[in-house]
């Protein structure tokens, strides 16, 4: 337990020095790209804000879950992240718009840019963007959250690199156009990001069956445990970025309950090993209660 809290503890700091390290750098682009007269540089860097948000989402979220449950939220508070970035995706969204407008503007009537400024700027947030995903890589191999942030870092690290390429090539090419064009390119990749994102939050918040969760293989892998005669009436949802909840009907021989604690430590154990599913919730029974049918109603009275 205490290794499990020092390593939290080192997390947390991690993802904070990561935050100030994703706060200094877009600073610093926004006032390059003003004047350096560079939308590129700016939507690289309002991208950047939007990663700043989310490893503000991931911190929130990871002191959240220390928390852990109360009478008024009895799965803590772990949706808070979903509900974070389903706002971080509107602001994103917005700003993308923004970008957007001033870049076709720009496509219209190109204007200079000073490149020495956009150029290190780019390399800033290269150097800064690496840093970050440096930082939180480690945490990214165990924890979904982390990971989330991590891959964030990565997408910056690639922006940043399309900018500089973007300044270098009109260091020798007269095409003022490619700035903004540029800057058109990764509105498009921040759309992109931001519906996947949303998409999956409103999966979350719709309490969908977990990405990747096979359903009829996880009914196959408890019915194949000694004393399980079937399994129905299943739920499966995500409690929030990583704990996943489950219930079932589970049917067994006619015995004392007390004999049941020994096939409910066997499912609990495959269900954590095979399927990360940490919250099950199991209710025995000697006989197929309803339909018997794999999924339940929420109208379903017989039980």
């Amino acid at each position: 337990m205490a290794h499990n809290h020092d390593h939290s503890q080192e997390m947390g700091k991690r993802l904070l020095l990561a935050m100030l390290i994703n706060l200094l750098i877009p600073v610093a682009q926004i006032a390059g790209g003003m004047v350096a007269g560079s939308m590129a540089l700016i939507s690289d860097a309002v991208h950047n804000l939007g990663d700043f948000t989310s490893l503000l989402i991931a911190y929130a979220a990871h002191m959240a879950g220390k928390k852990g449950p109360s009478l008024k939220h009895t799965f803590g508070m772990q949706r808070m992240e979903v509900l974070a970035a389903v706002v971080n995706v509107a602001l994103l969204g917005g700003a993308a718009v923004y970008i957007a407008i001033e870049a076709i503007s720009r496509l219209a009537s190109p204007a200079p840019v000073e490149l020495g400024i956009v150029a290190w700027m780019a390399m800033l947030g290269i150097v800064g963007n690496g840093l970050s995903a440096l930082i939180l890589h480690r945490d990214s191999m165990h924890n979904l959250n982390a990971r989330g942030a991590f891959l964030h870092m990565v997408g910056d690290l690639m922006t940043s690199v399309a900018v500089l390429v973007g300044a270098v090539v009109m260091r020798f090419v007269d095409a003022p156009w490619i700035d903004p064009a540029l800057s058109l390119a990764i509105v498009a990749y921040i759309a992109a990001s931001g519906f996947s994102l949303l998409k999956d939050a409103v999966h979350v918040l719709m309490d969908g069956t977990p990405r990747g969760l096979d359903l009829n293989q996880l009914k196959a892998e408890i019915e194949s445990i000694d004393g399980v005669q079937g399994i129905h009436y299943l739920h499966a949802w995500s409690v929030g970025g990583r704990s996943v909840a489950m219930t079932c009907h589970v049917v067994v021989p006619d015995q004392p309950i007390s004999a049941t604690e020994n096939i409910s430590v066997k499912i609990a154990r495959l269900l954590m090993e095979k399927f990360d599913i940490d919250h099950p919730v199991l209710q025995f029974e000697t006989r197929e209660c309803g339909t018997g049918e794999l999924l339940c109603g929420m109208t379903c009275r017989s039980c």
